[in-house]
């Protein structure tokens, strides 16, 4: 064999060995690839989690995941994540997260081609809308409020201090078609003054101005719109009746439960361990706005969720904030949606959900 040849085979056999190498991953590394091919399920994670993550991760929990796509409905379920929010907790790489004003852009964010959160907390009955509606494309993995609802009394006046003492007025309401309007509902047919209330829904900002003019007698807002209205008030409006309380009367089985939070079925499949890591910040960060209302209501008010810390304050204690998780999911919210169901069949989708709804983990 000449030069020249045997020169072109040793180029060839270390052209060979070096695409051999190449084909293989180095030591240590996952043999995931770094990048995903555009036509990748959408449960796929949109971000590569950064080579310095901005929390040590749980000892017990591997996360494999980049990071996670977290919403919030602003109100109450906003101000139970507000520790999360403001400062990383177990999840390892951390969340991206968004606050919304209105429960169809959650709806929107989880479904679709190409879904833009994977975990999100919601009003109950969507929850459940959208479990039915999608068949099965969501599950409820805690619940984050009870009832944040409140009934007031403007112009100083202390004559309404249980449903039945409605009867004969008019009580103006927030949430039309949504949670309160249902629970209001069904509290007026219990107390047997359904027939002798008007109801007249309109937006909170619009009720809060009448009930601080005068111009309206009562009205049930949630917190914190509720607490706002009261401070704003100077004394003429009072909290006549925690809607909460009187639901507790009216249904001593199963528990008023306004807050769930959803996961696409597709990414807690995909990823069981992010949602567990995240049940464990949720439910650390519901238990810190709980004992350090001072603090919390900071972080509520940096995050906008509120107008100041002060509303914040007056309203946390006022939010029921609770964390349900695994199987006491189910007993504490399915006669809530039994309710609902016998409301209003299209309030819960059409029909009341089988257990596949809820994660127990």
């Amino acid at each position: 064999m000449n030069l020249k040849k045997l020169t072109a085979l040793l180029l060839a056999l270390a052209l060979a060995f070096a695409l051999a190498a190449c084909g293989k991953p180095a030591a240590g590394s996952s043999e995931a690839p770094s990048e995903l091919p555009s036509e990748a399920p959408s449960e796929a994670p949109s971000e590569v989690p950064s080579e310095e993550p901005s929390a040590a991760p749980s000892e017990d929990i591997h996360v494999e995941h980049a990071i996670t796509r977290l919403a919030v409905l602003s109100g109450p379920t906003g101000i139970g994540a507000a520790k999360l929010l403001s400062v990383p907790g177990e999840n390892a790489q951390g969340y991206e997260y968004t606050i919304e004003a209105d429960n169809s852009a959650l709806v929107a964010g989880l479904t679709g081609p190409e879904p833009i959160y994977d975990i999100a907390t919601m009003a109950s009955n969507m929850a459940v809308n959208l479990y039915n509606k999608t068949d099965g494309g969501v599950k409820i993995i805690a619940l984050g409020t009870l009832g944040v609802l409140h009934i007031m009394e403007s112009g100083g006046g202390a004559s309404i201090n249980s449903i039945a003492d409605l009867a004969g007025k008019t009580i103006w309401s927030a949430g039309q078609g949504a949670n309160p309007e249902y629970i209001l509902r069904h509290l007026l047919e219990e107390s047997g003054v359904a027939d002798q209330v008007t109801v007249q829904f309109a937006e909170a900002a619009e009720i809060q101005a009448k009930l601080l003019s005068g111009e309206i007698e009562c009205a049930m807002l949630p917190v914190p719109a509720a607490t706002a209205a009261i401070a704003k008030s100077e004394g003429s409006v009072r909290d006549a009746i925690d809607v909460t309380e009187a639901w507790s009367e009216a249904e001593p089985v199963g528990q008023l439960v306004m807050t769930a939070v959803v996961v696409r079925t597709a990414f807690l499949e995909t990823y069981p361990d992010a949602v567990a890591a995240f049940l464990k910040d949720y439910e650390a960060s519901i238990d810190y706005v709980t004992g350090n209302v001072d603090e919390a209501a900071q972080m509520v008010a940096d995050l906008g969720i509120t107008p100041s810390a002060g509303i914040a304050k007056a309203a946390i204690p006022q939010c029921h904030l609770t964390f349900i998780a695994g199987a006491d999911m189910q007993p504490a919210v399915s006669d809530y949606f039994r309710v609902l169901w016998e409301l209003d069949p299209a309030s819960i989708g059409g029909f009341i959900p089988d257990d596949g709804i809820y994660y127990v983990g």
